[in-house]
């Protein structure tokens, strides 16, 4: 597959689940709002070759239907390196009011948000959620950067964080949870084999990590985190209680 067809296939499934999933989001308790409405800050990290948008459903949720006040972090997936989106997040961070602050990070954003508070911790109470965060590494990651231009492709980051094996364990002070997916459909099957189970994009086992407080799969894609109400009520639980539900 050469990269044109490659980035095109990308784009367009990309765009086309966007827009699908955000034109019919209505939720089923849609009006609903959290009995407990606390307004603490979620800070929400996006992937790579994204930009914030994508995630606007789950935001949207997280504020409206579960009672926090979210806002997106951006920044260079592919231009930018590991050492500068650090320094970037945490500026930005350190710039979010209250006396509470909750992270969101949805794929590679999740290993930043875990480095950045591995590295400078924010000193205030709040809890840490990954969805579909390839925390030891990508076997996705791995078959693409094996490619003529794929290490160019995937950039800076994901080669700091990524494909050196991630992370060993978590060592900060801030509980995590981390959500897989168990669907497995999305474009890292495109590429290669991916171990059983995973979500298209991430294998389940590269979302486990030594130190965090809880584990959850989930029968979603690597996309459909985003998307999935359900997925948004598990991220709130934890965020607000430290655990996932598990009724």
């Amino acid at each position: 597959m050469n990269r044109r067809r490659f980035v095109s296939l990308f784009a367009g499934s990309t765009a086309a689940v966007v827009v699908l999933r955000a034109s019919s989001a209505t939720d089923s308790n849609a009006g609903e709002r959290a009995t407990v409405a606390s307004h603490e800050p979620v800070v929400v990290v996006h992937g790579l070759w994204m930009n914030g948008i994508e995630n606007g459903v789950l935001r949207h949720r997280l504020s409206s239907v579960h009672g926090f006040a979210a806002q997106p972090f951006n920044y260079q997936s592919v231009q930018a390196g590991l050492d500068e989106n650090v320094l970037r997040l945490n500026q930005f961070l350190a710039a979010v009011p209250g006396d509470t602050l909750h992270l969101v990070g949805h794929s590679l954003g999740g290993l930043l948000l875990l480095h950045a508070q591995q590295r400078q911790p924010d000193p205030r109470p709040g809890r840490i959620v990954c969805l579909g965060s390839p925390l030891r590494g990508s076997c996705a990651a791995q078959a693409l950067a094996a490619l003529p231009f794929g290490e160019d492709m995937l950039g800076a980051t994901i080669r700091d964080a990524v494909l050196n094996g991630g992370l060993d364990a978590w060592r900060g002070q801030r509980e995590v949870g981390v959500i897989a997916g168990t669907l497995a459909a999305g474009l890292g099957r495109v590429i290669g084999e991916l171990p059983e189970p995973n979500d298209g994009t991430v294998a389940v086992e590269e979302t486990r990590l030594p130190g965090i407080t809880e584990h959850l799969e989930m029968k979603v894609s690597h996309t459909g985190l985003l998307f999935d109400d359900d997925v948004a009520a598990q991220t709130a639980q934890f965020l607000r209680h430290g655990r996932f539900s598990h009724s």
